[in-house]
């Protein structure tokens, strides 16, 4: 009985120790997973995202921007207040570089980047927040014996991109000044109470 518990207990060690040692790497590679940011108030009763229904960026800011609870994401760009219009849109284009070499002139890091540009325009189509960069870019080193894990670890620095884009999205939309949409409509103008009636001709 004393063996199988002294068994039991390396085991349990051993799993303790690797997953030590797995967190231990990806932080030495400085990689960190980043969690969803602060709490952002939109100033747009309903927006509409001009990207993909499918695109994980899309719906990821669709999530966030729901999580406001003021705001309604919309189908249609005419039904909305806020309207994100796209201009470069960062999953078709991403790029990964190559950011050094051994001394035996083989790939040691690649620079992933992650870039969107984008503005924000109003019901009418006039802009609230102008043509807007968000570029980030993560470094990761390459070891060709290990091509699966380096593959997971690419698609990890991916999504933490993009959460952190995000963000930084919301951070800007909820800046906005919107002072046009609280404008009330013109109405007939008010009447002089001390006028005298108009009197009818007869």
């Amino acid at each position: 009985m004393t063996t199988t518990l002294f068994r039991r207990g390396r085991a349990a060690g051993k799993a303790l120790l690797l997953a030590a040692v797995v967190a231990t790497s990806l932080s030495a590679c400085g990689f960190h997973l980043r969690g969803d940011g602060g709490h952002y108030t939109l100033p747009f009763p309903t927006m509409y995202i001009g990207l993909p229904e499918s695109s994980p960026l899309a719906i990821d800011l669709k999530r966030n921007i729901r999580v406001n609870g003021n705001t309604t994401v919309v189908s249609n760009p005419k039904d909305a207040d806020g309207v994100v219009e796209v201009l470069s849109n960062p999953e078709t284009t991403k790029t990964k570089t190559i950011l050094s070499l051994n001394s035996n002139g083989r790939v040691r890091q690649y620079l992933l980047q992650y870039t969107i540009l984008f503005r924000v325009l109003d019901r009418q189509g006039a802009e609230l927040l102008g043509p807007t960069t968000i570029a980030l870019s993560r470094p990761i080193d390459f070891n060709e014996t290990q091509l699966l894990a380096k593959e997971q670890e690419e698609a990890l620095l991916y999504r933490d991109m993009q959460t952190d884009l995000v963000q930084q999205m919301m951070r800007r939309m909820a800046a906005v000044k919107t002072t046009r949409m609280s404008v009330p409509a013109p109405g007939p103008a008010p009447q002089d109470p001390s006028a005298a009636p108009a009197v009818p001709i007869l």
